[in-house]
């Protein structure tokens, strides 16, 4: 069957097509986007202002126009932490139901968590062993830790790229003591986790999803997307901390000059990179492999399992 998976996070609303049935590999078919970047349409109250909840329900629309376009028997809707953590979320939800028809399903940060790791895990398989799995999305950190297809625990973090970005750097380039102080903020948070996976042990494999993670290892040297999925992509702690210093001088268009980085992404690769920096750092991580499969696929996968085989 053919499913749709529509995606509206913090950044990007996305859907992405794919041709499944149980027991297969999803194979892409499509995938339509859109930068809506809702964590930024926020009122001071923590609300997502009017024209940014018309402009959702536009998205919407056009999305579910490019599903029907492309075949889609099923379209799998679900909204992550820019949604989730709006003081209007029930109302703006209300209101794509009764204009798109689409029941947007707003998941926790732990399962955020828990179906990225079941994406990383069977993209891996069991030969990885012990999994360990970070994810920086626009507004939240995911961390994860298991042997199995489900996590032995799985965390959330309020550490988006983009949350942080508009939070605590608003300096194009960004202000030394800002970067210092936000450096300061995510090492507290990510610390007060540490405790809960290194009671588990060690682990085998550490891998990363995501848009920031991706573009982090492009400009430390990791092949490009024109190379081919299956090629090994790789971030070392070293080449992140030489990064760092860079990133924190340059502005945002000189970001966007380096190899992979998006104009749209280039703004907040800095505080990405300090994420990815403290929790390399805190963890032990000298070393981790990029995963090409993430949230959506972790969506899909689950919506397989749960379908009847032919």
């Amino acid at each position: 069957m053919r499913l749709g998976v529509l995606d509206v996070g913090s950044n990007t609303v996305h859907l992405l097509v794919v041709d499944a049935h149980p027991g297969a590999r999803p194979l892409p078919a499509h995938s339509h986007k859109a930068e809506l970047r809702l964590a930024q349409l926020l009122d001071e109250g923590g609300a997502i202002a009017p024209g940014g909840v018309e402009l959702l329900i536009a998205t919407v629309r056009d999305a579910l126009s490019a599903a029907e376009d492309k075949g889609c028997e099923e379209v799998l809707p679900f909204a992550t932490s820019a949604v989730r953590e709006a003081t209007n979320a029930d109302a703006v939800l209300a209101r794509v139901r009764d204009e798109t028809g689409v029941d947007l399903q707003v998941l926790t940060g732990e399962e955020e968590a828990r179906l990225t790791f079941l994406a990383a895990r069977r993209w891996f398989g069991w030969s990885a062993g012990k999994l360990f799995l970070l994810d920086i999305g626009g507004g939240s950190l995911e961390i994860a830790y298991g042997i199995d297809e489900e996590p032995d625990t799985a965390v959330s973090l309020p550490l988006g790229a983009g949350r942080l970005t508009s939070g605590w750097l608003p300096g194009d380039p960004a202000d030394a003591a800002d970067v210092r102080a936000l450096r300061r903020h995510v090492r507290a948070q990510i610390a007060r986790t540490v405790g809960e996976f290194s009671r588990f042990g060690k682990p085998d494999h550490v891998v990363a999803t995501s848009k920031t993670f991706k573009q982090l290892a492009r400009i430390a040297g990791a092949p490009g997307s024109g190379e081919g999925l299956y090629v090994e992509r790789l971030l070392t702690r070293k080449s992140l901390e030489e990064w760092v210093p860079k990133l924190t001088v340059m502005t945002a268009v000189e970001r966007a000059g380096l190899p992979g980085v998006s104009e749209g992404r280039a703004p907040q690769l800095l505080a990405g990179a300090l994420v990815a920096e403290a929790a390399m750092d805190l963890f032990g991580v000298d070393e981790l492999e990029i995963c090409p499969w993430a949230l959506r696929e972790g969506v899909i996968l689950r919506r397989l399992d749960h379908l009847p085989e032919e």
